[in-house]
């Protein structure tokens, strides 16, 4: 039983915790321990204009998704959101790219209007921060996990 008006822990940060216990915190879903695979970035996003972006989903997935499967316990059973967020940020790393190159503002056939990157990167920036917030990446998810409590008796061995 949790104290009256405390919400049990997740289960993943007491297992983080090393507090976890059956009677206090419930288990939730859980998934099989296989590591998620990396997709062949070449065949989900194909063609030649696509090569920095795969580049970039590539390094993306490099940086990320090992740490997540060491700290959140990422399955390959939530392989397809790690992808999402992948291609997400190589997504908006080239819509702000395509910024920086042409501008905020075009000259077309219809006069000077406001480049089409500028709606795809919101877009991207808004879907982001769900992945973000799903995957725990922000830093403020961090302070979001309290630490274990310890007792403050003079028992231990350290003291």
């Amino acid at each position: 039983m949790t104290p009256v008006g405390r919400k049990p822990k997740p289960h993943i940060q007491a297992v983080r915790e090393g507090t976890f216990r059956p009677d206090r915190n419930p288990e939730g879903v859980w998934f099989g321990p296989s590591e998620p695979l990396e997709p062949d970035w070449s065949e989900l996003l194909p063609g030649d204009a696509s090569k920095d972006v795969r580049d970039k989903a590539a390094d993306v997935w490099a940086r990320t998704i090992p740490a997540l499967v060491v700290a959140a316990g990422l399955t390959d059973s939530q392989r397809e959101t790690a992808i999402e967020y992948c291609v997400t940020v190589a997504r908006l790393w080239q819509a702000e790219r395509e910024l920086s190159l042409r501008g905020l503002m075009v000259t077309t056939e219809r006069g000077t209007v406001k480049n089409g990157a500028a709606t795809i990167a919101g877009q991207y920036r808004t879907q982001l921060a769900r992945y973000i917030r799903e995957l725990d990446l922000s830093p403020s998810s961090r302070s979001a996990i309290t630490p274990p409590e310890f007792d403050e008796d003079d028992d231990g061995i350290f003291d």
